[in-house]
C-alpha cells in the first residue's frame, strides 16, 4: 500500500534538501500533488499480471499472436526518472488466447513500478508463460531514458532495446525471424 503522507514529508524533504522553501505559494501543494501522482505512477506495486491474463478462449489457432507498438512510461529504479517507449509482444497459443487488451495491461502492472528495461521486458515474458502457457513468447522493448538524456552522458534520442524469448522462441530461429519481419511491416 502507498503510504502518501510518508511521500509528501519525504517531498518537503527534497526540496528542502535543494535550497527551496516548501512554504513558498508555489510549493505549498507540491507534496500533495506529488504524493496523488506517485499513487498513479506506481499502482502496478499493487497488480498482479493474473488478474488480466486469467480470462482465455479457447482456440485452434497455433499460430504467432503479435501485438505491437504498446506505449507504456515507467520510472528508473537508478535514478527515478521516466523511460518510455513501445512494447512488441508475441506468443504462439496452445489451445489458449487472451483478450489483446490484456497484454497492454499487463505491460502496465510491470511499467507502473520502479523498474529496469532489461526487467520488465523478462517479467512480461514470464508473467505470459506462467498464466497463459503458451508454446513460446517473444517480448522486444524500446525505451528513451530520461537518466540518459537530461542529465549524465547527456544524448537525447538515444533508445535501448530488450529482449526476451522463451518456449519455441529460443529453440526455432525462424519464428524468431518471422517475429522481426512482422514488426517491420507497417499500415
Amino acid at each position: 500500500m502507498i503510504d502518501q503522507e510518508k511521500i509528501k514529508e519525504g517531498v518537503r524533504l527534497l526540496l528542502e534538501g535543494i535550497g527551496e522553501d516548501p512554504s513558498r505559494e508555489g510549493l505549498i501543494e507540491t507534496p500533495d500533488r506529488i504524493a496523488r501522482m506517485y499513487t498513479e505512477l506506481f499502482s502496478g506495486m499493487e497488480e498482479t499480471p493474473s488478474t488480466h491474463l486469467s480470462k482465455m478462449f479457447h482456440t485452434d489457432n497455433t499460430e504467432m499472436v503479435l501485438e505491437k507498438d504498446i506505449t507504456f512510461y515507467s520510472t528508473c529504479e537508478h535514478h527515478m526518472l521516466p523511460f518510455f517507449g513501445k512494447v512488441h509482444i508475441a506468443y504462439v497459443p496452445d489451445g489458449k488466447v487472451v483478450g489483446l487488451s490484456k497484454l497492454a495491461r499487463t505491460v502496465e502492472v510491470y511499467a507502473r513500478r520502479l523498474q529496469l528495461q532489461e526487467q520488465l521486458t523478462d517479467q512480461i515474458a514470464d508473467a505470459l508463460m506462467t498464466c497463459m502457457q503458451p508454446r513460446g513468447v517473444m517480448v522486444l522493448s524500446e525505451a528513451e531514458h530520461l537518466c540518459m538524456t537530461m542529465r549524465g552522458i547527456k544524448k537525447p534520442g538515444s533508445r535501448t532495446v530488450s529482449m526476451a524469448r522463451r518456449g519455441l522462441f529460443k529453440t526455432d530461429p525462424a519464428l524468431e525471424d518471422r517475429f522481426f519481419r512482422m514488426l517491420e511491416k507497417r499500415d
